[in-house]
């Protein structure tokens, strides 16, 4: 009874996640009226704003999960080895991004950084970047700090520490070559939903003003029938593909390690 329940809920969750994706599919091949098309596609794929602003995310999103990356790694190793009584305020405040809304921490960022402040970010498009890059840190933190907090979890911080010191090895070292190895498929994990988050984020890249993916999906669906369905589409796939590329990556790091 048990195990006709399980696959009760795994059919119910394939059927609720695969019907919509399967019905946008369908659409997206409508274009050509009377029969089936892939005119939708052709016509996204030609459009130089779906390469630009898709190239641009995917960018932003790697370099959102590098900078997740050096932030939470070392943040959360220190918590558990030396800090441990902070741990609920430290995970208190990896979930504010949850509990404040994207608009209002960007335009925070547009009233501080506007270009009569004294740091003017929003004057250039490099500073602009990188506050954006900053929003989808933040917008991120939440899923990449638990994924490695748990990860650390499963491991005794304390004795590799004394052991790669009694080894010599400095803080650099310990973090780079012990721990993060250690928790890399915890890593990944936050990384991937890094990813698509970066991926399909509108408030943050429309209100700066920044050539990003989201804003562009908005437009084309705002003006055209067939290509936003299409374009859903083949965002999906680009998606799950540069997901499985780090997961290829991660593991190809992982059998290095056990090899070494």
């Amino acid at each position: 009874m048990k195990r006709f329940w399980s696959w009760a809920a795994i059919a119910f969750g394939a059927i609720y996640f695969l019907l919509p994706l399967i019905g946008t599919i369908e659409f997206s091949l409508r274009m050509r009226r009377g029969e089936y098309s892939l005119d939708a596609y052709a016509s996204v794929l030609a459009d130089p704003n779906f390469r630009a602003t898709f190239g641009y995310s995917v960018v932003m999103a790697l370099l959102t999960i590098l900078l997740g990356v050096l932030i939470v790694v070392p943040t959360a190793y220190w918590v558990r080895l030396r800090l441990p009584r902070l741990r609920p305020v430290i995970e208190f405040i990896t979930l504010l991004p949850l509990v404040i809304p994207a608009i209002v921490v960007v335009f925070g960022y547009i009233r501080l950084y506007n270009t009569s402040s004294v740091l003017p970010l929003t004057g250039t498009a490099t500073g602009t970047n990188i506050l954006l890059l900053c929003g989808y840190a933040m917008l991120a933190l939440p899923y990449m700090y638990r994924a490695v907090d748990t990860g650390l979890s499963t491991l005794d911080v304390r004795a590799l520490t004394e052991a790669a010191q009694s080894l010599g090895a400095g803080w650099v070292g310990i973090i780079g070559r012990l721990i993060l190895p250690n928790v890399l498929g915890a890593v990944m994990s936050g990384a991937f939903l890094s990813f698509a988050i970066v991926i399909g984020e509108f408030t943050m890249a429309a209100l700066l003003n920044r050539p990003a993916f989201g804003p562009y999906m908005q437009l084309l669906g705002a003006n055209r029938a067939y290509e936003p369905a299409a374009l859903a589409v083949i965002a999906f796939g680009v998606t799950w593909g540069c997901m499985g590329l780090l997961q290829l990556i991660s593991r190809l790091l992982g059998v290095r390690k056990t090899a070494t």
